[in-house]
């Protein structure tokens, strides 16, 4: 399953730059992601966020107001690859079938 990442910033060097970090960490861990750039001020208001960039994995806030590392952003999409992974396969159906 894709991983949904969003970064929230209204284009600023620090917004830019964690749009790169991001984008190198999924590259080279080879993880199946998406990639979405948000920098409408009222979507970003929508998380909450009054300090940019901001990086959401699968809707939930995970950084605000700093540009992360690479080693921290691969930590969090492979920890969200994980959660994916045994989401999908325990999803509570009996063995007849899914949901």
């Amino acid at each position: 399953m894709s991983i949904n990442i969003k970064i929230l910033g209204t284009g600023c060097p620090k917004c830019k730059q964690t749009t790169a970090v991001v984008q190198d960490a999924v590259t080279e861990n080879k993880i199946d992601a998406t990639i979405e750039k948000v920098e409408d001020i009222m979507e970003i208001m929508k998380y909450n966020v009054m300090s940019t960039p901001a990086v959401v994995i699968n809707g939930e806030l995970k950084i605000r107001g700093r540009v992360p590392s690479k080693a921290e952003i691969t930590a969090l999409l492979l920890d969200s690859s994980v959660k994916n992974d045994s989401d999908a396969s325990n999803c509570g159906c009996s063995d007849t079938g899914c949901c």
